[in-house]
């Protein structure tokens, strides 16, 4: 049996190209499944399960209190196993197709709200030098054009349309957006440039202090560090204040298809979950005004 995990551990990282993480992982999740029948039917070959099985794994997955996320996930990774296996012939049937998967349980997108970034910008002292300009920019970038880590860390000098007051970004799918600005952020970029220039010629608007392309574990401190200083939210991260963008333009009567398209997303759906948080802020703001609430 390992000999056909193990080709089949081959097949995704020549044949479809899967990172050297996301194989371990599949690896990982066929062994558990492979260990799971032995334990709990005998010993019975993979190749010979059938959708109880997998249903029995899955629900003992759930039953060690595993999340839905993480139960579809190894669900997926034995539909693929077992797609790979009806191509070689080796089975006759896909016992996944059988099997219901677990609801994912919503998450509200985490943010910031509207005060402690307001503070952020008012009341922290980043500091006159070069590293507390960019820091404070990173963060003001990052909450006025609601642009992703990958995105930020790509962004060239060549991209901002300072006559137009717009950014252009390239995101996923190279799907390529316009994002506008205000004059304020105009004018903090081009105040950051002046120092900027003086240490690199890097196309890429961010850099270290020894002019070289940011990197994101360097973002992820600089978020990290004001978030704390201004809000007690337990997670913190550039994504962060991606959702932070988005909950406040709702809050504030912004259409969502205009979120959407700022956003980059696919399609609407995506965007939607913001409308969750809005609804949380309407039920709070009625029950404290509402007499009888």
């Amino acid at each position: 049996m390992m000999d056909v995990i193990g080709a089949f551990g081959g097949y995704i990282q020549n044949e479809k190209r899967y990172s050297a993480h996301t194989v371990n992982a599949y690896l990982r999740d066929l062994n558990q499944f492979a260990t799971f029948l032995t334990s709990s039917f005998n010993g019975i070959n993979p190749l010979n399960a059938n959708f109880r099985h997998v249903r029995s794994w899955v629900v003992n997955l759930m039953e060690q209190k595993n999340e839905a996320r993480s139960v579809n996930r190894k669900l997926s990774t034995l539909n693929t196993f077992y797609k790979y296996l009806l191509r070689e012939k080796l089975v006759i049937f896909n016992p996944t197709e059988k099997v219901t998967s677990p609801k994912n349980k919503k998450r509200l997108p985490v943010f910031v709200e509207e005060k402690p970034m307001s503070d952020m910008f008012t009341k922290i002292d980043f500091g006159g030098g070069y590293e507390g300009k960019r820091n404070r920019l990173i963060l003001n970038v990052f909450y006025m054009t609601g642009i992703r880590l990958s995105e930020l860390i790509s962004l060239k000098i060549s991209d901002i349309d300072f006559h137009e007051n717009t950014l252009k970004v390239l995101g996923k799918r190279n799907k390529e957006r316009i994002i506008p600005f205000n004059t304020g952020l105009r004018n903090e970029i081009q105040d950051y440039l002046k120092e900027r220039n003086e240490i690199s010629t890097n196309p890429e608007l961010f850099v270290t202090d020894k002019g070289e392309k940011l990197y994101p574990k360097l973002v992820y401190r600089v978020v990290t560090q004001y978030i704390n200083i201004v809000a007690t939210i337990e997670k913190k991260s550039p994504h962060v204040l991606r959702h932070t963008f988005a909950t406040h333009l709702l809050n504030n009567g912004a259409d969502l298809n205009a979120i959407k398209e700022l956003l980059g997303h696919a399609n609407l759906a995506a965007t939607q979950i913001y409308t969750h948080n809005s609804f949380e802020k309407l039920r709070t703001i009625y029950k404290k005004a509402h007499p009888r609430a």
